[in-house]
């Protein structure tokens, strides 16, 4: 996945703050207790709303670095994404779902991976607990937007939910084992200082740091829906999926 170059600047209207609270609404009403997506329901009565919301996010802003904005950029992008295919089993049977500058945000023609680029280079690891790419394995989906004023501490709850939830981070205190996201090895770089950073957010959860020992789970690409469809999507699929869209 990952990491594309950015087109110039496209000419729009005068800058303004981007105001979430349509995206704040679709999550409350498609995403459930369990983070996953109601896309069925969503592709039918809900696309009109969701592609209001991407046309503010199309123009300029006036704080073209606001996390809070491109994380809800990039889960909406991607949910998008998948409403246009839906129903498919995982997002990578689509073409090219994360490298294709096919978006627009703020007056650029953009990719996901690009996306994820410019908040890698904020400097913050917290990002990847809120990056949500329709995968089963993926961080759950906050079922509410991310905002300026309050991207600090959603950020600090949606890490700690990540780590808490035994299906993609678990921790065996007896064993002193942590079985951790494929994502902590993927951006490695990331996390220079992983223990730490486990240490900080899951300490409640059994982690026990120094001299513990780092497992990865295996990561499912089946996608996060609601219903069973893409619960039993990986192996070979996804291998040639992927390889397809290389």
């Amino acid at each position: 996945m990952r990491a594309f170059l950015l087109l110039p600047m496209v000419a729009a209207l005068p800058a303004f703050a981007v105001d979430h609270g349509l995206w704040d609404a679709l999550l409350k009403r498609y995403v459930n207790e369990q983070h996953r997506v109601d896309y069925g329901r969503w592709k039918q009565d809900g696309v009109a709303a969701l592609d209001g919301y991407l046309a503010t996010l199309a123009a300029s802003w006036t704080t073209p670095q606001d996390k809070a904005s491109l994380l809800n950029a990039y889960n909406a992008l991607t949910i998008r994404w998948v409403l246009a295919h839906y129903p498919i089993e995982s997002i990578w049977k689509t073409k090219k779902p994360f490298r294709e500058a096919r978006h627009t945000v703020n007056g650029e023609k953009i990719s996901l991976d690009a996306i994820e680029t410019r908040l890698r280079k904020m400097g913050d690891p917290r990002i990847h607990a809120a990056l949500v790419c329709a995968a089963r394995s993926c961080p759950p989906l906050r079922r509410e937007a991310y905002s300026a004023d309050k991207v600090e501490q959603q950020l600090a709850e949606n890490t700690r939910r990540w780590l808490a939830d035994p299906e993609l981070n678990s921790f065996d205190a007896a064993k002193r084992t942590a079985r951790i996201s494929m994502i902590f090895k993927w951006y490695k770089d990331d996390f220079p200082a992983l223990e730490k950073f486990l240490a900080g957010h899951a300490r409640e959860h059994g982690w026990i740091a120094p001299g513990i020992r780092i497992e990865h789970k295996e990561y499912r690409w089946g996608l996060n829906d609601s219903s069973s469809l893409g619960e039993s999507y990986g192996g070979t699929a996804f291998y040639w999926d992927a390889l397809r869209n290389r």
